[in-house]
Protein backbone atom coordinates (compact mmCIF):
# COMPACT_ATOMS: atom_id res chain seq x y z
CA UNK A 1 0.00 0.00 0.00
CA UNK A 2 1.11 3.34 -0.10
CA UNK A 3 -0.14 6.15 2.11
CA UNK A 4 -1.35 9.67 1.25
CA UNK A 5 -2.16 12.20 3.95
CA UNK A 6 -4.97 15.03 3.58
CA UNK A 7 -5.44 17.67 5.83
CA UNK A 8 -8.98 17.80 7.18
CA UNK A 9 -10.49 21.01 5.70
CA UNK A 10 -9.52 19.55 2.98
CA UNK A 11 -11.80 16.89 2.66
CA UNK A 12 -15.05 18.96 3.10
CA UNK A 13 -16.17 16.39 5.23
CA UNK A 14 -15.47 17.71 9.22
CA UNK A 15 -17.18 19.54 11.30
CA UNK A 16 -15.59 23.34 12.32
CA UNK A 17 -15.74 22.04 16.37
CA UNK A 18 -13.59 19.43 15.59
CA UNK A 19 -11.28 21.23 13.15
CA UNK A 20 -11.34 24.13 15.30
CA UNK A 21 -10.42 21.37 18.43
CA UNK A 22 -7.22 19.91 16.40
CA UNK A 23 -6.13 23.49 15.27
CA UNK A 24 -6.21 24.69 19.29
CA UNK A 25 -9.03 27.35 18.70
CA UNK A 26 -9.16 29.42 22.12
CA UNK A 27 -12.85 29.57 21.99
CA UNK A 28 -13.25 26.05 22.45
CA UNK A 29 -10.52 25.58 24.85
CA UNK A 30 -12.72 25.98 27.64
CA UNK A 31 -14.67 23.19 27.61
CA UNK A 32 -11.48 20.03 28.08
CA UNK A 33 -8.98 19.83 29.88
CA UNK A 34 -5.83 19.24 28.13
CA UNK A 35 -5.21 19.02 24.42
CA UNK A 36 -4.68 15.87 22.84
CA UNK A 37 -0.70 15.60 22.41
CA UNK A 38 1.77 13.49 23.51
CA UNK A 39 3.39 16.08 25.78
CA UNK A 40 -0.21 16.38 27.64
CA UNK A 41 0.38 12.75 29.16
CA UNK A 42 2.69 13.57 31.49
CA UNK A 43 0.75 15.36 33.76
CA UNK A 44 -2.75 13.50 33.33
CA UNK A 45 -0.65 10.39 34.51
CA UNK A 46 -0.10 12.16 37.64
CA UNK A 47 -3.68 13.14 38.23
CA UNK A 48 -5.48 10.33 37.33
CA UNK A 49 -6.06 7.71 40.14
CA UNK A 50 -7.96 4.56 40.63
CA UNK A 51 -8.04 2.79 44.06
CA UNK A 52 -6.14 -0.69 44.41
CA UNK A 53 -10.09 -1.72 45.70
CA UNK A 54 -11.42 -0.56 42.51
CA UNK A 55 -8.46 -1.85 40.00
CA UNK A 56 -8.91 -5.49 41.82
CA UNK A 57 -13.22 -5.50 40.62
CA UNK A 58 -12.36 -4.53 37.27
CA UNK A 59 -9.68 -7.23 37.09
CA UNK A 60 -11.74 -9.95 38.84
CA UNK A 61 -15.27 -8.12 36.05
CA UNK A 62 -12.40 -8.81 33.01
CA UNK A 63 -10.96 -11.96 34.52
CA UNK A 64 -14.81 -13.44 34.45
CA UNK A 65 -15.97 -12.10 30.84
CA UNK A 66 -12.75 -13.80 29.36
CA UNK A 67 -12.99 -17.40 31.07
CA UNK A 68 -16.40 -17.50 27.90
CA UNK A 69 -13.72 -17.27 25.88
CA UNK A 70 -11.59 -20.66 24.67
CA UNK A 71 -8.54 -18.81 23.77
CA UNK A 72 -7.06 -15.79 25.21
CA UNK A 73 -3.96 -14.27 23.57
CA UNK A 74 -1.29 -14.08 27.07
CA UNK A 75 -0.88 -9.88 25.92
CA UNK A 76 -4.61 -10.09 26.89
CA UNK A 77 -4.25 -11.90 30.24
CA UNK A 78 -0.98 -10.12 31.24
CA UNK A 79 -2.79 -6.79 30.54
CA UNK A 80 -5.78 -7.48 32.86
CA UNK A 81 -3.35 -8.21 35.47
CA UNK A 82 -1.44 -5.11 34.87
CA UNK A 83 -4.46 -3.11 35.39
CA UNK A 84 -3.58 -3.81 39.31
CA UNK A 85 -0.66 -2.09 39.25
CA UNK A 86 -1.10 1.68 39.97
CA UNK A 87 1.68 2.56 37.00
CA UNK A 88 -1.02 0.83 34.78
CA UNK A 89 -3.55 3.13 32.68
CA UNK A 90 -6.01 2.37 30.08
CA UNK A 91 -6.74 4.25 26.43
CA UNK A 92 -10.50 3.45 25.25
CA UNK A 93 -12.72 3.56 22.60
CA UNK A 94 -15.99 2.83 22.48
CA UNK A 95 -18.86 1.26 20.06
CA UNK A 96 -21.67 -0.09 19.36
CA UNK A 97 -21.74 -3.35 18.72
CA UNK A 98 -22.68 -3.80 15.22
CA UNK A 99 -23.10 -6.58 13.68
CA UNK A 100 -19.60 -8.08 11.76
CA UNK A 101 -17.94 -4.70 13.17
CA UNK A 102 -20.46 -2.52 11.14
CA UNK A 103 -18.99 0.56 9.33
CA UNK A 104 -15.05 0.55 8.77
CA UNK A 105 -14.25 3.01 11.62
CA UNK A 106 -14.75 0.43 14.49
CA UNK A 107 -11.39 -1.11 13.24
CA UNK A 108 -10.03 2.49 12.74
CA UNK A 109 -10.85 3.13 16.31
CA UNK A 110 -9.17 0.25 17.81
CA UNK A 111 -6.37 0.79 15.57
CA UNK A 112 -5.99 4.45 17.50
CA UNK A 113 -5.53 3.00 20.80
CA UNK A 114 -3.82 0.47 20.43
CA UNK A 115 -1.12 2.39 18.40
CA UNK A 116 -1.13 5.11 21.25
CA UNK A 117 -0.72 2.99 23.82
CA UNK A 118 2.81 1.70 22.34
CA UNK A 119 3.87 5.26 21.07
CA UNK A 120 3.14 6.40 25.17
CA UNK A 121 5.40 3.38 26.37
CA UNK A 122 7.86 4.44 24.29
CA UNK A 123 7.46 8.08 25.73
CA UNK A 124 6.47 6.89 29.68
CA UNK A 125 9.01 3.34 29.64
CA UNK A 126 8.18 3.31 33.91
CA UNK A 127 4.12 2.83 32.79
CA UNK A 128 2.13 0.21 31.17
CA UNK A 129 -0.33 1.13 28.76
CA UNK A 130 -3.68 -0.78 28.22
CA UNK A 131 -5.57 -0.47 25.05
CA UNK A 132 -9.40 -1.38 25.91
CA UNK A 133 -12.39 -1.31 24.06
CA UNK A 134 -15.68 -0.42 25.89
CA UNK A 135 -18.54 -2.43 24.00
CA UNK A 136 -22.16 -0.34 24.22
CA UNK A 137 -23.78 -3.58 25.28
CA UNK A 138 -26.65 -1.45 27.22
CA UNK A 139 -27.66 0.34 24.08
CA UNK A 140 -31.22 -0.59 23.38
CA UNK A 141 -31.16 1.23 19.67
CA UNK A 142 -31.08 -2.09 17.99
CA UNK A 143 -32.04 -0.12 14.29
CA UNK A 144 -28.25 1.27 14.68
CA UNK A 145 -26.67 -1.80 14.90
CA UNK A 146 -28.59 -4.28 12.89
CA UNK A 147 -26.79 -3.88 9.50
CA UNK A 148 -23.83 -3.90 7.37
CA UNK A 149 -22.48 -3.46 3.57
CA UNK A 150 -20.77 -5.47 1.97
CA UNK A 151 -20.21 -5.32 -1.54
CA UNK A 152 -22.21 -2.28 -2.13
CA UNK A 153 -25.23 -4.36 -0.75
CA UNK A 154 -26.68 -3.67 2.71
CA UNK A 155 -27.60 -6.73 4.84
CA UNK A 156 -29.98 -6.67 7.43
CA UNK A 157 -30.71 -8.85 11.02
CA UNK A 158 -34.41 -8.71 11.45
CA UNK A 159 -35.69 -9.59 15.32
CA UNK A 160 -38.47 -9.39 17.86
CA UNK A 161 -35.44 -9.20 20.19
CA UNK A 162 -35.75 -6.27 22.67
CA UNK A 163 -33.99 -4.52 25.29
CA UNK A 164 -30.08 -3.88 25.89
CA UNK A 165 -27.94 -5.53 22.74
CA UNK A 166 -25.28 -6.91 23.98
CA UNK A 167 -28.43 -9.58 25.92
CA UNK A 168 -29.82 -10.59 22.28
CA UNK A 169 -29.34 -14.08 21.39
CA UNK A 170 -26.80 -13.71 18.33
CA UNK A 171 -27.74 -17.14 16.72
CA UNK A 172 -30.44 -15.53 14.99
CA UNK A 173 -27.31 -14.18 12.48
CA UNK A 174 -27.20 -18.08 11.20
CA UNK A 175 -29.40 -17.05 7.84
CA UNK A 176 -27.21 -14.33 7.46
CA UNK A 177 -24.21 -16.20 7.45
CA UNK A 178 -25.16 -18.78 5.35
CA UNK A 179 -26.18 -16.60 2.77
CA UNK A 180 -23.38 -14.71 2.60
CA UNK A 181 -20.48 -15.77 0.78
CA UNK A 182 -16.90 -15.92 2.38
CA UNK A 183 -18.04 -14.96 5.82
CA UNK A 184 -15.34 -15.79 7.93
CA UNK A 185 -15.20 -18.94 10.18
CA UNK A 186 -14.30 -16.57 13.58
CA UNK A 187 -17.19 -14.68 12.60
CA UNK A 188 -19.31 -18.02 12.63
CA UNK A 189 -17.73 -19.48 15.88
CA UNK A 190 -18.47 -16.12 17.74
CA UNK A 191 -22.09 -15.71 16.62
CA UNK A 192 -22.84 -19.38 16.67
CA UNK A 193 -21.24 -20.58 19.90
CA UNK A 194 -22.02 -17.72 22.31
CA UNK A 195 -25.14 -17.24 23.77
CA UNK A 196 -25.58 -13.22 24.02
CA UNK A 197 -24.06 -10.54 21.37
CA UNK A 198 -22.04 -8.94 23.95
CA UNK A 199 -19.84 -12.22 24.43
CA UNK A 200 -19.73 -12.94 20.35
CA UNK A 201 -18.08 -9.27 20.26
CA UNK A 202 -15.46 -10.01 22.81
CA UNK A 203 -15.00 -13.43 20.94
CA UNK A 204 -14.48 -11.87 17.38
CA UNK A 205 -12.76 -8.74 18.74
CA UNK A 206 -10.33 -10.70 20.78
CA UNK A 207 -9.62 -12.97 17.25
CA UNK A 208 -8.84 -10.02 15.42
CA UNK A 209 -6.89 -7.51 17.81
CA UNK A 210 -5.79 -10.21 20.62
CA UNK A 211 -1.91 -10.64 19.72
CA UNK A 212 -2.19 -6.85 20.39
CA UNK A 213 -3.42 -6.69 24.06
CA UNK A 214 -6.47 -5.14 23.49
CA UNK A 215 -9.05 -5.84 26.14
CA UNK A 216 -12.80 -5.66 25.53
CA UNK A 217 -14.79 -4.76 28.77
CA UNK A 218 -18.22 -4.67 29.18
CA UNK A 219 -19.77 -2.95 31.54
CA UNK A 220 -23.19 -4.28 32.18
CA UNK A 221 -22.16 -5.46 35.54
CA UNK A 222 -23.31 -5.07 38.91
CA UNK A 223 -19.95 -4.95 40.75
CA UNK A 224 -18.90 -1.99 38.32
CA UNK A 225 -22.28 -0.22 38.85
CA UNK A 226 -21.42 -0.53 42.44
CA UNK A 227 -18.43 1.82 42.37
CA UNK A 228 -20.97 4.25 40.31
CA UNK A 229 -23.15 4.28 43.11
CA UNK A 230 -23.00 7.48 44.27
CA UNK A 231 -23.51 8.89 40.83
CA UNK A 232 -26.44 6.73 39.83
CA UNK A 233 -28.19 7.73 43.12
CA UNK A 234 -27.36 11.45 42.99
CA UNK A 235 -28.64 11.72 39.78
CA UNK A 236 -32.16 9.89 39.95
CA UNK A 237 -32.78 12.42 43.31
CA UNK A 238 -31.09 15.47 42.90
CA UNK A 239 -30.52 15.97 39.01
CA UNK A 240 -27.45 17.39 38.75
CA UNK A 241 -26.10 16.27 35.95
CA UNK A 242 -29.02 17.98 33.96
CA UNK A 243 -28.02 21.41 35.37
CA UNK A 244 -24.62 21.10 34.78
CA UNK A 245 -24.95 20.38 31.22
CA UNK A 246 -27.92 22.36 30.17
CA UNK A 247 -25.19 25.12 31.60
CA UNK A 248 -22.21 24.23 29.87
CA UNK A 249 -24.31 23.60 26.31
CA UNK A 250 -25.91 26.96 26.40
CA UNK A 251 -22.47 28.19 27.21
CA UNK A 252 -20.82 26.13 23.83
CA UNK A 253 -23.86 27.48 21.80
CA UNK A 254 -22.75 30.97 23.11
CA UNK A 255 -19.49 29.90 21.64
CA UNK A 256 -20.84 29.37 18.39
CA UNK A 257 -20.49 25.51 18.24
CA UNK A 258 -24.07 23.26 17.83
CA UNK A 259 -24.74 21.08 21.02
CA UNK A 260 -25.45 17.35 19.93
CA UNK A 261 -26.89 15.47 23.10
CA UNK A 262 -29.14 17.17 25.80
CA UNK A 263 -29.80 15.84 29.33
CA UNK A 264 -32.85 15.19 31.10
CA UNK A 265 -33.52 14.94 35.02
CA UNK A 266 -32.64 11.80 35.40
CA UNK A 267 -30.03 10.20 32.62
CA UNK A 268 -30.38 6.53 33.62
CA UNK A 269 -32.65 3.85 31.93
CA UNK A 270 -34.21 0.83 33.81
CA UNK A 271 -32.67 -2.32 32.29
CA UNK A 272 -34.32 -5.87 32.91
CA UNK A 273 -35.33 -8.83 31.05
CA UNK A 274 -36.18 -7.45 27.26
CA UNK A 275 -36.64 -3.80 28.64
CA UNK A 276 -34.51 -0.42 28.92
CA UNK A 277 -36.39 2.25 29.68
CA UNK A 278 -36.12 5.78 30.44
CA UNK A 279 -36.85 6.53 34.62
CA UNK A 280 -38.76 9.67 35.49
CA UNK A 281 -40.00 11.66 37.95
CA UNK A 282 -43.90 12.06 38.70
CA UNK A 283 -45.71 12.25 41.60
CA UNK A 284 -43.42 11.89 43.83
CA UNK A 285 -42.86 8.66 42.27
CA UNK A 286 -39.86 6.86 40.31
CA UNK A 287 -41.50 5.49 36.86
CA UNK A 288 -40.38 2.62 34.42
CA UNK A 289 -41.98 4.46 30.89
CA UNK A 290 -43.38 1.48 28.86
CA UNK A 291 -43.86 -0.54 31.73
CA UNK A 292 -46.25 -0.68 35.31
CA UNK A 293 -42.80 -0.78 37.16
CA UNK A 294 -42.44 2.16 39.67
CA UNK A 295 -40.44 3.17 42.76
CA UNK A 296 -40.64 5.32 45.94
CA UNK A 297 -37.81 6.87 46.71
CA UNK A 298 -36.83 4.29 49.49
CA UNK A 299 -37.79 1.59 46.90
CA UNK A 300 -35.01 2.81 44.17
CA UNK A 301 -32.19 2.74 46.42
CA UNK A 302 -33.65 -0.37 47.72
CA UNK A 303 -33.64 -1.71 44.00
CA UNK A 304 -29.96 -0.26 43.46
CA UNK A 305 -28.74 -2.13 46.31
CA UNK A 306 -30.13 -5.17 45.66
CA UNK A 307 -29.93 -4.56 41.59
CA UNK A 308 -27.21 -1.91 40.87
CA UNK A 309 -26.62 -3.66 37.29
CA UNK A 310 -30.72 -2.10 36.55
CA UNK A 311 -29.49 1.22 36.49
CA UNK A 312 -28.06 1.75 32.60
CA UNK A 313 -26.51 5.40 32.13
CA UNK A 314 -27.29 7.51 29.16
CA UNK A 315 -25.45 8.74 27.04
CA UNK A 316 -24.76 12.02 29.56
CA UNK A 317 -23.28 9.67 31.84
CA UNK A 318 -21.80 6.60 30.40
CA UNK A 319 -18.66 8.48 30.03
CA UNK A 320 -17.93 9.35 33.66
CA UNK A 321 -19.16 5.57 34.32
CA UNK A 322 -15.99 4.86 32.34
CA UNK A 323 -14.01 7.11 33.55
CA UNK A 324 -15.30 6.30 37.31
CA UNK A 325 -14.41 2.14 36.64
CA UNK A 326 -11.27 2.66 34.51
CA UNK A 327 -7.58 3.81 35.18
CA UNK A 328 -8.40 6.17 32.10
CA UNK A 329 -5.98 8.69 30.11
CA UNK A 330 -7.73 9.31 27.25
CA UNK A 331 -10.43 8.73 24.94
CA UNK A 332 -10.53 8.08 20.91
CA UNK A 333 -13.88 9.37 19.32
CA UNK A 334 -14.89 10.61 16.06
CA UNK A 335 -15.92 14.19 15.33
CA UNK A 336 -19.73 13.70 16.98
CA UNK A 337 -18.69 11.82 19.70
CA UNK A 338 -15.65 14.36 20.83
CA UNK A 339 -18.28 17.48 20.61
CA UNK A 340 -20.67 15.93 22.74
CA UNK A 341 -17.72 15.39 25.14
CA UNK A 342 -17.36 19.18 25.06
CA UNK A 343 -20.57 19.32 27.04
CA UNK A 344 -19.79 16.91 30.13
CA UNK A 345 -16.79 19.09 31.79
CA UNK A 346 -18.57 20.58 34.27
CA UNK A 347 -19.80 17.15 35.24
CA UNK A 348 -16.60 15.45 36.25
CA UNK A 349 -15.62 18.58 37.50
CA UNK A 350 -18.42 17.90 40.03
CA UNK A 351 -17.85 14.96 41.02
CA UNK A 352 -14.32 15.65 40.90
CA UNK A 353 -13.29 12.76 38.14
CA UNK A 354 -10.17 14.00 35.84
CA UNK A 355 -11.46 14.70 32.82
CA UNK A 356 -9.89 12.42 29.61
CA UNK A 357 -7.24 13.86 27.02
CA UNK A 358 -9.74 13.72 23.83
CA UNK A 359 -7.72 11.91 21.15
CA UNK A 360 -9.53 11.95 17.69
CA UNK A 361 -9.13 8.73 16.02
CA UNK A 362 -7.53 7.88 13.05
CA UNK A 363 -9.24 8.11 9.49
CA UNK A 364 -8.91 6.79 6.32
CA UNK A 365 -10.09 6.37 2.86
CA UNK A 366 -9.21 2.88 1.20
CA UNK A 367 -8.65 2.75 -2.59
CA UNK A 368 -8.05 -0.69 -4.30
CA UNK A 369 -6.07 -1.12 -6.82
CA UNK A 370 -8.78 -0.95 -9.78
CA UNK A 371 -10.23 2.11 -8.87
CA UNK A 372 -6.88 3.73 -8.60
CA UNK A 373 -6.66 2.82 -12.63
CA UNK A 374 -9.96 4.10 -13.01
CA UNK A 375 -8.77 7.66 -11.42
CA UNK A 376 -5.86 7.40 -13.21
CA UNK A 377 -7.49 7.26 -16.61
CA UNK A 378 -9.80 9.78 -15.79
CA UNK A 379 -7.19 12.23 -14.70
CA UNK A 380 -8.50 12.39 -10.88
CA UNK A 381 -6.22 13.23 -8.21
CA UNK A 382 -7.00 12.57 -4.40
CA UNK A 383 -7.99 16.01 -3.28
CA UNK A 384 -10.65 16.15 -6.48
CA UNK A 385 -12.25 12.54 -4.81
CA UNK A 386 -13.01 15.56 -1.99
CA UNK A 387 -13.93 18.34 -4.21
CA UNK A 388 -17.64 18.60 -4.10
CA UNK A 389 -19.07 16.95 -7.07
CA UNK A 390 -21.44 19.41 -8.23
CA UNK A 391 -18.16 21.14 -8.82
CA UNK A 392 -15.38 18.40 -9.82
CA UNK A 393 -18.23 17.80 -12.78
CA UNK A 394 -17.94 21.22 -13.68
CA UNK A 395 -14.19 21.71 -13.76
CA UNK A 396 -13.64 18.68 -15.62
CA UNK A 397 -16.40 19.65 -17.96
CA UNK A 398 -14.69 22.72 -18.46
CA UNK A 399 -10.78 21.70 -18.44
CA UNK A 400 -12.04 18.97 -20.99
CA UNK A 401 -14.34 20.76 -23.11
CA UNK A 402 -13.76 20.86 -26.52
CA UNK A 403 -15.76 24.27 -27.55
CA UNK A 404 -15.16 28.29 -25.49
CA UNK A 405 -17.37 27.70 -23.37
CA UNK A 406 -17.06 30.53 -21.15
CA UNK A 407 -18.66 33.97 -21.15
CA UNK A 408 -16.19 35.99 -19.40
CA UNK A 409 -15.19 38.47 -21.50
CA UNK A 410 -18.45 39.14 -23.42
CA UNK A 411 -20.31 39.00 -19.78
CA UNK A 412 -18.18 41.19 -18.23
CA UNK A 413 -18.07 43.93 -21.55
CA UNK A 414 -21.73 43.69 -21.55
CA UNK A 415 -22.07 44.57 -17.83
CA UNK A 416 -19.29 47.10 -18.71
CA UNK A 417 -21.76 48.56 -21.19
CA UNK A 418 -24.53 48.76 -18.60
CA UNK A 419 -22.18 50.74 -15.97
CA UNK A 420 -21.99 53.56 -19.10
CA UNK A 421 -25.91 53.37 -19.39
CA UNK A 422 -26.27 53.88 -16.06
CA UNK A 423 -24.42 57.14 -16.05
CA UNK A 424 -25.74 58.50 -18.52
CA UNK A 425 -29.13 57.83 -17.34
CA UNK A 426 -27.95 59.64 -14.06
CA UNK A 427 -27.22 62.97 -16.09
CA UNK A 428 -30.39 62.93 -17.85
CA UNK A 429 -32.28 62.15 -14.73
CA UNK A 430 -31.36 60.20 -11.27
CA UNK A 431 -34.39 58.18 -11.13
CA UNK A 432 -33.31 56.40 -14.22
CA UNK A 433 -30.28 55.06 -12.94
CA UNK A 434 -32.15 51.82 -10.32
CA UNK A 435 -34.12 51.42 -13.47
CA UNK A 436 -30.47 50.76 -15.79
CA UNK A 437 -29.20 48.57 -12.74
CA UNK A 438 -32.16 46.15 -12.30
CA UNK A 439 -31.76 45.43 -15.97
CA UNK A 440 -28.43 44.86 -15.18
CA UNK A 441 -29.19 42.56 -12.63
CA UNK A 442 -31.38 40.33 -15.19
CA UNK A 443 -29.29 40.29 -17.97
CA UNK A 444 -26.42 39.44 -15.53
CA UNK A 445 -28.80 36.48 -14.43
CA UNK A 446 -29.28 35.63 -18.00
CA UNK A 447 -26.07 35.25 -19.50
CA UNK A 448 -25.15 32.90 -16.13
CA UNK A 449 -27.93 30.17 -17.07
CA UNK A 450 -26.54 30.14 -20.22
CA UNK A 451 -23.26 29.48 -19.39
CA UNK A 452 -24.85 26.98 -17.12
CA UNK A 453 -26.78 25.55 -20.36
CA UNK A 454 -23.33 25.54 -22.48
CA UNK A 455 -21.50 23.34 -18.94
CA UNK A 456 -24.66 21.28 -19.06
CA UNK A 457 -24.41 20.60 -23.08
CA UNK A 458 -20.61 19.99 -22.87
CA UNK A 459 -21.37 17.26 -19.63
CA UNK A 460 -23.25 15.39 -22.37
CA UNK A 461 -20.64 15.82 -24.71
CA UNK A 462 -18.77 14.00 -22.29
CA UNK A 463 -20.84 11.68 -20.47
CA UNK A 464 -18.61 8.76 -21.03
CA UNK A 465 -16.20 10.63 -18.80
CA UNK A 466 -18.96 11.96 -16.22
CA UNK A 467 -19.95 8.73 -15.64
CA UNK A 468 -16.91 7.37 -14.71
CA UNK A 469 -15.72 9.63 -12.76
CA UNK A 470 -19.19 9.37 -11.20
CA UNK A 471 -18.70 5.46 -10.33
CA UNK A 472 -15.40 6.06 -8.67
CA UNK A 473 -16.88 8.69 -6.48
CA UNK A 474 -20.05 6.25 -5.50
CA UNK A 475 -17.20 3.53 -4.74
CA UNK A 476 -14.97 5.60 -2.80
CA UNK A 477 -18.00 7.70 -1.38
CA UNK A 478 -20.87 5.69 -1.24
CA UNK A 479 -24.24 8.55 -1.59
CA UNK A 480 -21.25 11.28 -0.58
CA UNK A 481 -20.54 9.83 2.52
CA UNK A 482 -17.38 8.74 3.53
CA UNK A 483 -16.06 4.85 2.71
CA UNK A 484 -15.57 4.14 6.12
CA UNK A 485 -18.92 5.35 7.73
CA UNK A 486 -20.67 3.16 5.29
CA UNK A 487 -18.38 0.14 3.80
CA UNK A 488 -17.71 -3.03 6.73
CA UNK A 489 -13.92 -3.74 6.64
CA UNK A 490 -14.93 -7.47 5.22
CA UNK A 491 -14.96 -5.65 1.71
CA UNK A 492 -11.33 -5.24 2.12
CA UNK A 493 -10.33 -8.22 4.52
CA UNK A 494 -11.61 -10.80 2.63
CA UNK A 495 -9.20 -10.21 -0.34
CA UNK A 496 -6.26 -9.01 1.73
CA UNK A 497 -5.91 -10.81 5.05
CA UNK A 498 -3.09 -8.78 6.21
CA UNK A 499 -5.40 -5.69 6.24
CA UNK A 500 -6.05 -4.87 9.80
CA UNK A 501 -2.25 -5.30 10.55
CA UNK A 502 -1.28 -3.51 7.69
CA UNK A 503 -3.69 -0.36 9.22
CA UNK A 504 -1.58 -0.71 12.62
CA UNK A 505 1.59 -0.30 10.54
CA UNK A 506 0.28 2.64 8.55
CA UNK A 507 -1.99 4.81 11.22
CA UNK A 508 -0.11 7.39 13.26
CA UNK A 509 -2.24 8.25 16.81
CA UNK A 510 -0.95 12.01 16.71
CA UNK A 511 -0.08 12.58 12.92
CA UNK A 512 -3.84 14.14 12.90
CA UNK A 513 -4.30 14.44 9.09
CA UNK A 514 -7.11 11.98 7.06
CA UNK A 515 -4.93 8.99 5.57
CA UNK A 516 -5.64 8.06 1.97
CA UNK A 517 -4.60 3.90 1.81
CA UNK A 518 -3.95 3.38 -2.04
CA UNK A 519 -3.50 -0.32 -2.75
CA UNK A 520 -0.82 -0.48 -5.26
Amino acid sequence: MVIEKVAFDKTNQFSTIFTDYINGESRLQPFYDKPPKAESFKKQLQEKKLSAEHRKILCQVLTSQYEKLNEVDDRVSTNIELLKDSRTFTITTGHQLNIFTGPLYFIYKIVSVINTCKALKEAYPDYNFVPVYWMASEDHDFEEISYFRLNGKKIKWKTSQTGAVGRFDPKELKTIIEETPGIPDFFKKAYLKNDSLADAVRDYVNHLFGKHGLVVLDADDSELKKIFSEVILDDCTNNTANSLVNEQSKILDEAGYKTQVYPREINFFYLKDGLRSRLVKENNEYQVLDSDISFTEEGLKKEFEEHPERFSPNVILRPLYQEVILPNLAYFGGPGELAYWFQLKTVFDHYKVPFPILMPRNFALVIPGHVKRKMDKAELTTLDVFTPKHELLKNLALANAQHDIHLNGQRDGILDLFEKVKAMAANIDPTLAPHVEAQQTITANRLDAIQKKFIRAEKKNQADRMRQVEDILENLLPNGTLQERTDNFLNFFMANPSFVDQLIDYFEPFDFRFNVLIDG
